[in-house]
């Protein structure tokens, strides 16, 4: 079924938190730690999504006016998801939002200026079959993040959180249902969209917030997250919407990543 930007305009909103009393149900009962390396992971990664828009709009995707009209919209979602992981963050003591994102983006100031150039001379050897990437790469992107929210409220047990996290994977799932929509019509009938899309799946794909986050953090919230048997199983489930996508079978993407991180 073809996504619908038109529908999706219409329910386009700031993620609702205001009536779950995120302070009072913290003080009650904090996040473990472990639980909160990874909140700190998501709201840094949600808060960057902004770069990835960036990036994109340097390429020739900027042309498609669905995308460009989908993405003003998703940009705009993510951001305030980052805001509601910083609620959480602040009920906990800790520096959140814009105060803790110009430090990361200060110690990211040479990479910052370098990625949209990048994509730049990358969409300019690729053409127009840059977008099947850019589609699909979203596609993946969105279904492991909201894997990852629904794997975190599992491991943190936490009524509030819990629904913080599910009003989020709700709307994580509208992106989910543009982006795969989008690189599935790309990648079909278009064999050099897919022989692209897989080559760069294959040498660059990455789990989200690699290229903005320390190593050791990236290690630890994928195998807090996804290093028992459920998390195994969320990540070959991804795998299999992936080998649906045409041109993309027997990848193994996302368990291949998950593995080399537990080496």
């Amino acid at each position: 079924m073809r996504f619908s930007v038109d529908q999706y305009q219409q329910v386009v909103r700031p993620v609702a938190v205001d009536d779950l009393d995120l302070d009072h149900a913290f003080a009650e009962r904090r996040l473990a730690e472990p639980v909160l390396r990874c909140l700190r992971y998501m709201h840094d990664v949600e808060l960057h999504t902004v770069c990835y828009l960036r990036d994109l709009l340097v390429t020739s995707a900027h042309r498609d006016p669905e995308i460009t009209t989908f993405l003003t919209m998703w940009v705009y979602e993510e951001y305030w998801h980052g805001g509601a992981l910083a609620r959480v963050l602040r009920a906990h003591g800790e520096q959140a939002g814009r105060p803790r994102i110009e430090r990361v983006r200060r110690s990211r100031r040479i990479a910052e200026a370098v990625a949209p150039l990048k994509h730049m001379l990358g969409s300019a050897i690729a053409g127009p079959s840059m977008a099947a990437v850019h589609m699909t790469w979203g596609a993946i992107n969105e279904w492991t993040t909201q894997a990852g929210y629904a794997r975190l409220a599992a491991k943190a047990d936490h009524p509030a959180l819990t629904e913080l996290l599910r009003r989020i994977m709700k709307q994580e799932g509208r992106h989910i249902d543009f982006y795969a929509s989008q690189a599935a019509a790309r990648l079909t009938g278009d064999g050099r969209a897919r022989r692209l899309t897989r080559f760069a799946l294959r040498k660059a794909w990455r789990p989200v917030g690699s290229d903005v986050m320390p190593a050791e953090e990236v290690d630890h919230l994928v195998g807090f997250l996804f290093g028992d048997d459920e998390g195994r199983v969320m990540l070959e489930r991804i795998d299999r919407r992936i080998d649906r996508l045409p041109g993309l079978a027997d990848l193994r993407l996302v368990s291949g990543a998950a593995d080399r991180r537990a080496a």
